[in-house]
């Protein structure tokens, strides 16, 4: 194992994965902070839209590491974490780099920019994952390099990958196929997935703003689709199905605050951003032109029912992660065919 800046960097986008999709509208982010002796101090991530970024968080629990001062950690809007470093920080910082995967926002906006409170700690070196290619003006990184502290941009795929949900739904939609399935492919008979991941669907659907699934799986499964594991909020639903008659006491029919739309086209995923597809495969089959990427929970058991098998060669594995007993695995396509990649057994 080499230890380099990669290394470090790589720390940190695992630790924004955690987050990922929970962030939305932001990006999901993460960082990490060196002293200058090379100890790791913190590893942290921005966590929810309007709370503090990645920077702020990381160089808050560094603070924590090298003070024991717990009134910080009190301290929940970012404006307070600023003013609260800038008055107690005692050049702590100086020599010490810190890794961030996004570059640092160098502007006001609901929170204080990062880049600001990086250079007035006296931070000697940032390490950047990629640029920040949506910001408008002098990025955070050229703002610090202007003011002599050694920046570097890795420009790591890795980093690349964390935020392309985010640069897709920005300029327009990112939708993602979720499904589960055990060890053996099986996706039948019963619940698959733990329940440590189902809250984590559960708390993607309270980000997202559709969710759409197919007419059969609503019959059969009589679903609820909210996200009541964790007290969120219930996304809209489309029911991709050419029969337009349901039983109205299918429990999402009734769950407040939330549009169902019954539609044999796709036509009102153009309405939306963050858009999410739960199903099976004939689901998968028939909307595979506009899937951009697939997220399987896969679970250590294996039974006897339908088989959906995927012709792994053809697919990149974008990130994974264990979620309580589970796997779940991020996918795409290089040719950006989801279709192509598709085999029903």
């Amino acid at each position: 194992m080499i230890i380099d800046d990669n290394f470090y960097l790589n720390l940190a986008i695992d630790e924004a994965w955690k987050f990922w999709g929970l962030t939305y509208p932001n990006p999901p982010v993460g960082g990490l902070v060196l002293d200058r002796n090379g100890k790791i101090l913190s590893i942290s991530a921005h966590k929810k839209a309007g709370e503090p970024h990645s920077e702020v968080l990381t160089i808050r629990d560094a603070y924590f590491s090298l003070t024991g001062d717990r009134d910080i950690l009190e301290l929940s809007k970012s404006e307070d974490i600023h003013n609260y470093l800038y008055q107690n920080h005692n050049t702590i910082f100086e020599g010490a780099t810190i890794y961030t995967t996004l570059e640092p926002c160098n502007h006001y906006g609901k929170t204080p920019p990062c880049s600001l409170l990086i250079k007035n700690l006296k931070f000697a070196q940032v390490v950047i994952g990629v640029a920040d290619t949506l910001g408008d003006g002098v990025g955070g990184g050229e703002f610090l390099n202007g003011y002599g502290i050694q920046t570097d941009f890795i420009e790591s795929q890795r980093a690349k990958d964390l935020i392309e949900a985010f640069q897709m739904w920005q300029k327009d939609r990112f939708i993602v196929f979720k499904y589960a399935q055990r060890l053996n492919g099986s996706i039948g008979n019963g619940i698959v997935s733990s329940i440590d991941s189902r809250k984590y669907v559960h708390q993607l659907r309270d980000k997202i703003d559709l969710m759409v699934i197919g007419g059969n799986s609503v019959r059969v499964d009589r679903p609820t689709l909210d996200s009541r594991l964790v007290n969120g909020k219930a996304p809209d639903i489309l029911i991709y199905s050419k029969a337009k008659e349901f039983d109205r006491t299918i429990p999402l029919f009734s769950v407040p605050n939330r549009k169902v739309y019954i539609e044999d086209s796709l036509e009102r995923i153009q309405n939306y951003n963050f858009i999410m597809v739960e199903g099976g495969f004939g689901l998968l089959d028939s909307i595979a032109d506009e899937v951009d990427w697939l997220m399987v929970f896969v679970s250590p058991q294996i039974a006897s029912t339908e088989i959906f098998q995927l012709q792994n060669s053809k697919f990149r594995i974008v990130h994974q992660r264990r979620v309580g007993e589970d796997l779940v695995i991020w996918l795409k396509t290089n040719d950006q065919d989801i279709r192509s990649v598709i085999k029903l057994n």
